[in-house]
């Protein structure tokens, strides 16, 4: 008998009794927050995984304690649906979702510029909804199982806001004494390097040690040789320091105060640390790069061949970015002044 093929999907069907409706509600919010998308009336489908399957099997038994009935069940769509129009669901439902998101950020953005009184009584405020609205697209993020188109969109648009309610760029100055850099040192990192270790491993040949060599190993029990340090792993002397992710502790560590590397380690640091602290907007296209890179290319040292050339590329992209921005700040401090010039008459 010939095997079946893996199941693409699992299934929620259930029945709720109509009493009392509060129960209904709070099955049906808890089914948006896990992404799910109805079928049919009562069948609610979301990508298989081992979490999904979790999520629904948790959700069944909430509603069988309801008094309801449910089942879970995985599947493959063999007639009618198909599995191209069931990821179409998913990509509606959450452009709606970034719709929202989109429409919150300017509105909020057009009551920062709606005078005096909006920059300073309302700004706190502002700031506040703000952090709730990336939050919101954290979690939409996680749902989003298959791209939808406007999820670049929203992260745009929170970073117009957040760059409008944050104060002017400062050049932040190096350390007084940073370490000596070593040179031709090994480099020690856990096995299937992702954003964090291949951003990490860039900045250090590029910036700290250009003959570094590299050494992938287990993620645990690893014992390093006299000589070698190791970077975003357990107990490494470069690694995860407080809320920063390990590229952001390198830039500390060496005292390295480039511009461009600071808007690489806010993406690098909203990728891995799964946020939108930052919501710059080159975020989501090098997160599905790097998430590209690693699907097709499962040897470490071949993901950091590929990472080099992404990374050299973007820096000089933002090294191009951020010094057109310092030529062209002191022209529109100049023509606000000559706008704002009282008249001699």
């Amino acid at each position: 008998m010939p095997q079946a093929a893996a199941s693409r999907w699992v299934l929620l069907i259930h029945q709720i009794p109509p009493k009392p409706d509060y129960f209904r509600v709070k099955v049906w919010r808890r089914l948006q927050r896990l992404g799910a998308v109805a079928i049919k009336n009562s069948v609610y489908v979301l990508p298989r995984s081992d979490e999904t399957v979790e999520d629904l099997q948790w959700q069944m038994r909430e509603i069988v304690a309801g008094g309801g009935e449910a089942s879970v069940c995985e599947a493959n769509f063999v007639d009618g649906l198909t599995d191209t129009e069931i990821e179409a669901l998913f990509r509606t439902a959450r452009d709606a979702d970034y719709r929202d998101i989109v429409a919150d950020a300017q509105r909020l953005l057009k009551a920062l510029r709606g005078g005096r009184r909006a920059l300073t009584d309302g700004r706190g405020q502002i700031k506040a909804d703000l952090g709730r609205l990336k939050r919101r697209l954290a979690d939409i993020v996680a749902i989003d199982f298959f791209g939808a188109p406007r999820r670049r969109a929203a992260h745009e648009e929170l970073a117009r806001l957040e760059a409008r309610l944050r104060p002017p760029d400062i050049e932040v100055p190096a350390p007084a004494d940073p370490p000596q850099a070593p040179r031709g040192a090994t480099w020690v990192t856990r096995q299937g390097v992702y954003i964090d270790r291949i951003a990490s491993a860039w900045l250090i040949r590029r910036f700290i040690d250009p003959a570094a060599h590299f050494k992938f190993v287990a993620p645990e029990g690893y014992r390093p040789r006299p000589g070698e340090l190791r970077f975003d792993m357990f107990e490494a002397e470069y690694t995860h320091e407080g809320d920063t992710c390990t590229f952001e502790t390198l830039l500390t560590r060496f005292g390295l105060g480039d511009r461009a590397l600071r808007l690489i380690a806010e993406i690098v640091h909203d990728i891995d640390c799964k946020e939108t602290k930052f919501g710059r907007p080159e975020t989501p296209g090098i997160e599905r790069l790097i998430a590209g890179i690693a699907k097709q290319n499962p040897e470490d040292d071949t993901r950091l061949e590929h990472g080099t050339a992404l990374f050299d590329a973007l820096h000089a992209a933002l090294t191009v970015t951020a010094a057109e921005t310092r030529r062209t700040r002191p022209a529109k401090r100049r023509a606000t002044r000559q706008t704002t010039r009282p008249s001699r008459r």
